[in-house]
């Protein structure tokens, strides 16, 4: 890697509202640049002390802002560090940066890399405009000449925990007992207490379900009393740092639409879906179509025995369970964030040479 690009600058946040999932995989586009000898730098408005403290245990550089875009002071802290770093290349993901906020990146002199589920906007600035979910190639982006597209599961970012388990094979039970639950790391409508509520109206014995919320969920109290009454051993888990493990021990999860999907998908895991944000209907949609997972739509026009009846149906249909996970795992291979790189990499290869 050529010493002028050696920085990675990654623009990203997370919150009760969007999520974990965007600052997660430029998580992983960073393991993945520093493993090629690069260095990565995150601006970024997250509070929680959790995810603050795994960016700096793999040793990356952390600038935190207070407010963000269109709050002024944003791009004044973020082409502050743009500036002390020329020729680095620099990652947006989150939905709120605009034709603007990427104009600004390219007329600071950076190459740009967006990440996008949606292609919302009217238009990218972006050298490289990345969405690795299963619909992107159906999507079409407004761009300027210049940008390349990466499109499609190929790219899925995965943290460096989920790649040691590439070569594991799950076993499928005849009937499914271990069953996780995974909303995402924020659930602001508390749609994991109507989960919950749906598991205990099962007759079946032996159920094991943990349920992993995240750090600041704003709803314990209310899941606790649910896991209090459960005829079921049922775990919460805030804050956990062994998901690829968790995806192991289960027979089966519930996920939001979200970028756990891809982690579930490599995993093997056979999921049922619900769609909590807009964002996430694609991908649950495709996911469902593909018949790589059972998707129940949008979260309020879901009731509670509707995902009781669909979660018995997936815990007793073993033949079903083991196409989900085969398919699953021919999907999501785990080098998207290798290709990314090497894209980038080359791009950067290009510039030098012209």
């Amino acid at each position: 890697m050529g010493t002028q690009y050696q920085s990675l600058i990654i623009r990203a946040d997370a919150n009760t509202q969007i999520g974990t999932g965007h600052l997660m995989r430029c998580l992983a586009l960073a393991q993945a640049w520093k493993a090629q000898g690069g260095s990565a730098i995150f601006i970024t408005a997250c509070k929680s002390d959790f995810l603050l403290q795994r960016l700096h245990e793999e040793e990356f550089q952390v600038t935190q802002l207070e407010k963000t875009y269109p709050d002024p002071t944003d791009w004044e802290i973020t082409s502050q560090v743009l500036t002390a770093h020329p020729g680095a290349w620099v990652v947006l993901d989150g939905y709120y940066f605009d034709e603007a906020y990427q104009k600004r990146v390219k007329q600071a002199g950076h190459r740009l890399l967006v990440i996008d589920d949606m292609a919302h906007l009217d238009h990218y600035y972006a050298d490289v405009v990345l969405n690795q979910n299963i619909n992107a190639e159906k999507l079409w982006y407004s761009c300027e000449p210049y940008t390349q597209p990466l499109l499609g599961t190929q790219y899925v970012l995965l943290r460096r925990e989920f790649l040691q388990w590439r070569d594991w094979n799950r076993e499928i039970p005849a009937v499914a007992r271990k069953v996780l639950v995974t909303l995402g790391g924020g659930d602001p409508d508390n749609v994991t207490l109507k989960i919950i509520r749906a598991i205990n109206k099962l007759k079946l014995r032996d159920l094991e379900v943990k349920v992993v919320i995240g750090p600041s969920n704003p709803h314990m109290v209310s899941l606790k009393e649910a896991i209090h009454y459960s005829p079921f051993t049922i775990q919460l888990l805030p804050a956990v740092r062994n998901m690829p493990e968790l995806m192991a021990w289960a027979d089966i999860a519930i996920s939001a639409g979200g970028t756990t999907c891809w982690e579930l998908a490599f995993m093997g895991v056979p999921t049922i879906t619900l769609e909590l944000a807009k964002n996430q209907q694609g991908i649950a949609s495709g996911l469902d179509k593909a018949r790589l997972t059972l998707n129940l739509g949008w979260h309020t026009k879901t009731s509670i025995m509707w995902i009781a009846n669909r979660l018995l149906r997936l815990l007793e249909d073993r033949k079903l369970r083991l196409k989900m996970s085969q398919k699953s795992r021919l999907l999501v291979d785990g080098l998207g964030g290798v290709r990314v790189v090497e894209f980038l990499l080359r791009e950067h290869s290009n510039l030098e040479v012209s």
